[in-house]
């Protein structure tokens, strides 16, 4: 499966961003779905994560309460929901997908996007 993530850019703190992540190739409905971070200088994160069929989900708790992740299969599609931005958000997100149970590792999921950048300003 190919994945492309979208929806980076520069918003202020407080404000919300909507990542798009699209997916090709194989039925997606086979693969959860992460999303990652990285930051300038740091190891990636994960964000949160989606079950294949959307039931289930977990964050990271930094941004549990602020960030909802959701999928529409239909559309091969995973969206991550980003409210009251901070500046320590600012970070290249990744998505992923993966077979198989959940996982917070990123050595777990096989197949990745290329990243869109998110930066919050001060």
């Amino acid at each position: 499966v190919q994945l492309q993530a979208s929806g980076g850019g520069l918003v202020q703190a407080g404000g919300s961003l909507r990542l798009f992540c699209a997916a090709s190739g194989r039925t997606f409905s086979s693969y959860a779905t992460g999303w990652f971070r990285q930051a300038p200088g740091k190891e990636r994160e994960f964000v949160a994560y989606i079950s294949r069929n959307g039931a289930t989900t977990y964050y990271q708790g930094s941004v549990k309460g602020r960030f909802t992740i959701s999928r529409t299969n239909a559309k091969n599609t995973v969206y991550l929901q980003m409210n009251s931005l901070k500046p320590k958000d600012t970070a290249v997100y990744y998505c992923a997908a993966k077979e198989g149970v959940y996982s917070d590792y990123a050595r777990e999921y096989a197949y990745w996007g290329q990243g869109t950048l998110v930066t919050v300003s001060s």
